[in-house]
C-alpha cells in the first residue's frame, strides 16, 4: 500500500511538473478538459487529455 501510494504521489509530481510544457501542446485545452477557480486557486480536471495521452501511450507500447 506505501509503494502505491509513494507511485501516485510521484506521477502527480511529474504531471505537475510538465504541465505547462503539455499545455503549450494543446493538451488541457481540449473540450472534455475541466478548469475552475475555487478557494482561490485554479483547478483543472484533464479528462480529455488523459483519454488522448493513455491512447496514444498505449499505441506506443503496443508498437514496440
Amino acid at each position: 500500500m506505501v509503494r502505491w501510494l509513494i507511485v501516485v504521489f510521484l506521477a502527480l509530481v511529474l504531471i505537475e511538473g510538465l504541465t505547462p510544457w503539455l499545455r503549450r501542446l494543446g493538451l488541457g485545452r481540449l473540450p472534455g478538459d475541466f478548469r475552475f477557480r475555487l478557494f482561490g486557486r485554479e483547478w483543472s480536471i484533464p479528462l480529455a487529455s488523459t483519454v488522448l495521452l493513455s491512447l496514444v501511450l498505449s499505441l506506443l507500447v503496443k508498437w514496440l
